[in-house]
């Protein structure tokens, strides 16, 4: 006789996984939800499975915060292995080039201004990118050849953390869109070499950063309940960096309606791209502010 399938829990909040290697975003999201017994959940950010790092797990009513955190700044400390460069810009891919060439500190240090700034970068052929409705990766896997084209990117910093002959760890903090692999690889051709990503780390996403993140190993080892409920941070942590509007009652139930209403006082603000807002500590709406008048884009039920 079979095992009757425990019953899925409407539970929400965030659980940022320090995601480990060899695990795909999508495998993550499965394991964290059965340990959790939770109805639903999604991530803000895929992470590739040969990456490590900081993987937000939305559960319940969290999912609909999901753009604010994907869409804020990312960490990410690399290496790069100078001399080989691979079909997928990473040691998963074949080696398809080789060089002799091994640049000095000092040489990689005086290109990385290069890579600052808003820039145009060409994603890799293995990505998630859609080509006329198939993924990049499937074509790329499938034997035809991927050209995908550059697009603007934004990269706040990028620093040298330790230099080697064979390898060098560098750290950026760049905004949604870039592709590490593809940093690396450029890095490398602009030093007249080729290269490929032997390492990746992501040590923020938006709000959440190493500090916050728990491992699969720490959420087994909790025991099922108050133990591992602990470890969900709440549905207004995914919101930290954007602007809160603390409602009164009657705007409260209005707004919970899917309702626009006026903001008064002293402080309300005429216009706002992005905010949510809030009544006693609960997330109620994400939205914008118009004319004085907020409008609600998303309504949580918590």
């Amino acid at each position: 006789m079979s095992q009757p399938k425990s019953k899925k829990r409407a539970i929400s909040g965030w659980i940022v996984l320090n995601k480990p290697y060899d695990f795909t975003s999508t495998q993550a999201v499965g394991k964290v939800r059965w340990l959790l017994s939770a109805a639903k959940a999604g991530h803000a950010g895929t992470l590739d499975p040969l990456a490590t790092g900081i993987l937000p797990i939305a559960l319940g009513e969290a999912t609909k915060a999901v753009p604010q955190v994907q869409d804020g700044i990312k960490i990410y400390r690399f290496a790069i292995g100078w001399g080989r460069a691979t079909t997928t810009d990473d040691t998963e891919g074949e080696v398809i080039a080789t060089s002799d060439v091994r640049p000095d500190g000092a040489a990689l240090e005086a290109v990385l201004p290069r890579f600052t700034g808003t820039i145009m970068q060409r994603p890799p052929a293995f990505s998630a990118i859609k080509v006329d409705g198939e993924r990049a990766y499937d074509l790329a896997r499938a034997g035809e050849k991927v050209e995908l084209a550059a697009r603007p990117i934004d990269i706040d910093g990028i620093t040298l953390v330790e230099h080697g002959a064979e390898e060098s760890v560098l750290e950026v903090t760049c905004g949604k869109g870039t592709y590490v692999r593809s940093l690396a690889r450029d890095i490398a051709e602009a030093l007249g070499t080729v290269g490929h990503v032997t390492r990746l780390h992501r040590a923020a996403v938006g709000p959440f950063t190493d500090a916050d993140a728990v491992t699969i190993d720490q959420l087994e080892a909790a025991e099922a309940g108050e133990q591992r409920d602990a470890l969900i941070k709440p549905v207004s942590a995914g919101l930290a960096g954007v602007p809160e509007i603390r409602l009164d009652a009657g705007q409260a139930n209005a707004v919970g309606h899917g309702n626009a209403v006026l903001l008064t006082g002293s402080g309300a603000p005429v216009s706002l791209d992005e905010c949510w807002v809030s009544f006693k500590g609960k997330v109620l709406a994400t939205g914008a502010v118009q004319f004085g008048q907020f409008q609600p884009g998303r309504v949580f039920n918590l």
